[in-house]
């Protein structure tokens, strides 16, 4: 029986002892969880804790991107990349990004027959920090509405 989880997930074990879980289907959507909910499970976390014990919570002020960023040992970005750049497998309207840019979809037949469809990274060819060829399983639903840039 195949699993229903989410393929991602991250738990943090709070200084209670509680545990917390985020599920994600890719690391987009678990970064964008964790940056837009982080203050409210700390809220909840803290306001559990407390009933478990007993014990008014102490209201926490959210915390500033700065400090968010800080924690996380990230920076802040003031330009920033269009949506979906950074993780590789983000999908944009046409397809994926990747840090180099717009990925390039194809499709074709392999040198065993078989047909692939899939997206490459647009750095020059032999470049060293060049992105993995990322494939579209058969028979998934990006399979079916794959639009290609090239045929091959």
């Amino acid at each position: 029986m195949a699993s229903t989880e989410a393929p991602i997930s991250i738990t943090v074990k709070t200084p209670a002892g509680s545990l917390v879980t985020l599920r994600a289907e890719n690391g987009e959507d678990l970064d964008h969880m964790v940056a837009t909910s982080i203050d409210a499970i700390k809220a909840a976390v803290t306001e559990l804790e407390a009933a478990a014990k007993g014990v008014t919570p102490v209201q926490q002020q959210p915390m500033a991107p700065a400090q968010i960023a800080t924690t996380l040992g990230a920076s802040i970005i003031d330009n920033p990349q269009p949506a979906g750049g950074g993780w590789g497998s983000a999908p944009s309207i046409n397809g994926r990004n990747c840090p180099h840019g717009k990925m390039t979809s194809i499709q074709g037949t392999g040198k065993d027959g078989q047909m692939y469809r899939g997206y490459f990274c647009p750095a020059p060819k032999g470049a060293i920090d060049k992105c993995k060829n990322q494939y579209v399983r058969a028979g998934s639903p990006e399979w079916a509405t794959f639009v290609a840039d090239q045929v091959k």
